[in-house]
């Protein structure tokens, strides 16, 4: 029976379960780090780091993955601005302890000088002192009033920019994430997640809507393979 995605369908994923067994969450994170792997998330977010540090030559750039799961796009980002010699701190927070003990764990293996702490964003607004602040496949978690409310603390925060990367609700976009999660032989708990994260997304129409709510008036809503989009917000 085919899927209608013509309306955001937004339902509990496995991984946000409470009971789920931590080495069942940690697997899933490595999964999703495998996703990202391949998807290039980082390399989708680096052009906005970079552009943010010749602005601000003088000092190291200061940046916040909110909803950070397993780190891995931080430690990419970290990776890539060292090789550029970019002087960065970043950090990154999200709602599961869980998530942030694997995170800190892989950065002290790698050696990277990233910071974490657990944060949730519907429960408190963002703490202040960065100059970018972003997300990667977040936004897709929340009702849209928590969504508004997100983009607008974000930008009363961030100092110069705003990132939100997510996936692009479509017939093709879940398709591509049947077939991809299945080829990289993910857990069931990828497998099912990214149907459901599919259903719950926002088209790039309604994410240009959700900014607008929430004041971004000069966002730009950029298509971005495979099948994501990201609400860039840079502060006048």
């Amino acid at each position: 029976m085919p899927i209608d995605l013509s309306h955001r369908h937004r339902q509990p994923e496995i991984m946000d379960a409470a009971d789920l067994p931590a080495s069942r969450f940690v697997d899933t994170l490595k999964g999703l780090g495998r996703v990202n792997a391949v998807t290039r998330s980082s390399r989708i977010m680096w052009p906005d780091l970079k552009a943010a540090a010749m602005r601000h030559p003088d000092r190291p750039i200061r940046v916040l993955d909110v909803a950070c799961g397993g780190g891995d796009v931080l430690l990419a980002l970290w990776r890539l601005a060292r090789r550029a010699g970019i002087k960065v701190e970043l950090e990154g927070c999200d709602a599961s302890p869980e998530a942030v003990r694997y995170s800190r764990e892989t950065a002290e293996g790698a050696r990277a000088p990233i910071g974490f702490f657990q944060h949730d964003v519907t429960l408190g607004s963002l703490p202040g002192g960065y100059d970018m602040i972003m997300s990667t496949l977040f936004l897709h978690h929340l009702e849209e009033q928590a969504a508004v409310a997100f983009l607008c603390d974000a930008a009363a925060k961030a100092k110069d920019r705003v990132v939100i990367q997510d996936l692009v609700r479509s017939g093709v976009s879940y398709w591509f994430t049947r077939v991809g999660t299945s080829l990289l032989l993910l857990n069931d708990i990828c497998r099912l997640d990214g149907r459901t994260s599919v259903e719950g997304a926002f088209t790039r129409a309604e994410a240009e809507a959700l900014a607008q709510q929430a004041g971004l008036h000069n966002a730009e809503i950029v298509p971005r393979l495979p099948f994501r989009y990201l609400i860039r917000w840079i502060r006048p």
